[in-house]
């Protein structure tokens, strides 16, 4: 079940846990992708939060929405960059993106196989997408009042293995959100140092939200003829007589 596309706008630009979630999401993404300089830079989900530090020198953003969630104008004040796609069918060429964030985007969909399969083909050569989930032991997928509380929350094994089975490579795990999900003004003010000290000590504290990097596997090309099975072996002394040995031999060697 996808989120509305104004409760999520909602949520990470007009409350204090918002703009704490969508701090603490975007420095762990730029300090994995500091420089996207001539990279096409594409997002899907509610990703606009975490794009738009790559408007700058990126040689494209696109900003995917599902039509399941809503779509809106984004970045505010700029030429737009969203476009609403149909969930496992994206307007883009094949192998165009170097860099893909998919945030409330996976959990979400009721079709991943599709949705993963969609990813592989237009990601790029030694491109890479960042999957940003729920944790399914952080307190963050434990309340609905955050757009983490909704769909399947996943822990990094669950994660990891269903990239596998879809020709994904795990190249880094990071996490992030370590702070309560609560609006209480002591742990609005301590963000920072949950944030701090989580990443440092994430087995005391939970994080609320897992991040997996990943790269497509691509197989090497079969040459055709190199794998067919040898159906006649190649008779070298085909034409020599096979040595016969004991009475046979004898009684051969008389009769001539």
């Amino acid at each position: 079940m996808h989120l509305d596309v104004v409760d999520l706008h909602s949520f990470y630009y007009r409350t204090k846990l918002g703009r704490i979630a969508q701090r603490a999401l975007r420095e762990r993404i730029v300090s994995m992708w500091p420089d996207t300089k001539g990279q096409t830079v594409a997002g899907f989900g509610f990703a606009g939060p975490m794009l738009r530090p790559f408007l700058t020198d990126s040689r494209r953003v696109m900003n995917l929405m599902p039509g399941q969630q809503g779509v809106m104008p984004w970045p505010d004040g700029l030429p737009n960059h969203s476009v609403m796609v149909e969930e496992t069918l994206w307007p883009i060429a094949t192998g165009t993106v170097d860099r893909l964030i998919v945030l409330h985007g996976l959990e979400t969909c009721e079709r991943q196989a599709d949705l993963l399969n969609e990813i592989w083909r237009v990601l790029g050569p030694g491109g890479r997408a960042l999957f940003v989930v729920p944790n399914r032991s952080g307190l963050w997928a434990r309340r609905d009042k955050t757009p983490f509380g909704f769909g399947r929350p996943y822990s990094l094994g669950q994660l990891e293995s269903q990239l596998r089975k879809h020709q994904f490579v795990p190249l880094r795990q990071v996490s992030a959100l370590f702070s309560p999900p609560s609006h209480r003004s002591w742990v609005v003010r301590s963000a920072n140092w949950f944030e701090r000290f989580g990443g440092k000590a994430s087995f005391v504290l939970p994080a609320g939200a897992v991040m997996v990097e990943v790269t497509k596997q691509v197989h090497a090309p079969k040459r055709p003829g190199l794998t067919e099975a040898v159906r006649k072996p190649l008779e070298v002394l085909g034409g020599v007589a096979k040595p016969v040995q004991g009475r046979e031999a004898i009684l051969k060697k008389k009769s001539i």
